[in-house]
């Protein structure tokens, strides 16, 4: 017989935080963004407005599985919407139930939050996918619940298979941007002695979670006047939105040993940087930064590119590039991933109607490209979509 339980108060998942531990360990592809310390790290910056609904799924009197969810209020074209989600504003692409068995999980929560009292007007699971494990169960558990879902594309990443060597991987390189590699570590060299830190803690419980203060402070300072910094929309160390969030993420994953930071130097004086996270050997991208006087000469991919050989040598096997332009990253990526959402419209509302609809025409004119929400993320934590893109 299974059965759920909710806790709805962020202060009482420390009561779960030993099996929220042991079943994230126990999770197919998990990623960082999966862990309690993630989640608790992101409400205490973005919770405010949110309901948070973390349901524990139970089979046979034990707890077999995770699913957090939260409800926040978004606006689209047709106005505001409750929407049920998972808590992460879409940091890392893939999400999903915590466990190792996510198809008993998501059925036991789903069956739960379809018989409770309806807080939401929308519900949309974003992340969903193969890269996630999910092997199109979300949907398929959304249904047998009574939950009929609609899946789309949602997003796409940058990312490079480490299963073979780093030898293997450079020689699938193409020739003309080996060389164009080369000359940019010879016009590198040119300016002063050129050194790559790589810095990955391996936390408290190994008895060391220094979070290297010095290494991000230098970051900071890049990341103002980067390319990256200057753009509307990026996620830089020094944007004002996430600047906070991004700075008490980074102790906490150096506490958990999850920090994946490369600093790229000249004469001692920083002039790239990669921040990631890691988790079981999935690496993920979070923001980058580079001198904008030497992005010319690809200093933004000589300091990716040591970070991939570092987690080559360190074992890992996937290595997520992160969101942006995946033009930009073409020559480094092996593959393209693309993560979908799992989106349920309740009878009656005439908003949410009005959006099922537009979904539908906007699948109709143009069947590859989906109709998303555009987020922007306020320091409230609420997230507001002026209109829909195709």
């Amino acid at each position: 017989m299974s059965h759920a339980l909710e806790i709805n108060d962020v202060d009482d998942l420390d009561q779960i935080r030993l099996l929220w531990d042991d079943l994230v360990r126990q999770t197919p592809g998990a990623s960082f963004f999966q862990t309690i310390d993630f989640l608790q790290t992101y409400w205490k910056h973005f919770g405010a407005g949110q309901s948070l609904r973390v349901v524990v799924a139970y089979a046979a009197g034990r707890p077999i599985g995770i699913l957090p969810l939260c409800v926040r209020s978004e606006a689209f074209g047709v106005g505001r919407l409750k929407v049920l989600t998972y808590p992460t504003l879409d940091w890392g692409a893939f999400y999903g139930p915590i466990g190792p068995n996510p198809a008993a999980t998501l059925l036991t929560a789903l069956r739960h939050i379809r018989g409770a009292p309806r807080d939401w007007d929308l519900l949309d699971l974003r992340g969903t996918g193969d890269a996630a494990g999910d092997r199109g169960r979300t949907r398929r558990s959304m249904r047998l619940v009574g939950l009929d879902a609609r899946e789309q594309p949602c997003s796409t990443r940058a990312v490079v298979d480490l299963s073979e060597t780093w030898d293997a991987y450079l020689a699938t390189r193409r020739g003309q941007w080996q060389n164009n590699y080369r000359r940019s570590q010879r016009m590198l060299s040119a300016r002063g002695k050129v050194t790559c830190t790589h810095f990955r803690p391996p936390g408290d419980a190994a008895g060391d979670g220094d979070p290297r203060w010095d290494l991000y402070d230098a970051c900071e300072p890049l990341a103002d006047h980067s390319p990256q910094g200057i753009l509307p929309g990026q996620e830089t160390l020094s944007h004002e939105a996430v600047r906070s969030f991004l700075r008490d993420l980074y102790a906490v994953a150096a506490n958990k040993g999850a920090v994946d930071l490369h600093l790229l130097t000249i004469d001692g004086r920083v002039c790239a940087f990669a921040y990631n996270v890691h988790f079981g050997g999935n690496v993920v991208g979070l923001t980058r930064g580079v001198d904008p006087e030497l992005a010319c000469v690809g200093v933004g991919n000589v300091v990716e590119l040591r970070g991939i050989r570092n987690s080559f040598e360190q074992g890992d096997y996937r290595y997520d590039l992160g969101s942006g332009s995946i033009e930009s990253k073409r020559h480094l990526l092996t593959h393209v991933e693309t993560s979908y959402r799992c989106t349920h419209f309740p009878a009656g509302g005439l908003r949410v109607q009005a959006l099922r609809l537009g979904h539908w025409l906007g699948a109709r004119r143009e069947k590859t490209v989906p109709v998303v929400p555009i987020f922007d993320v306020g320091l409230d934590g609420s997230a507001s979509t002026p209109g829909l893109l195709r």
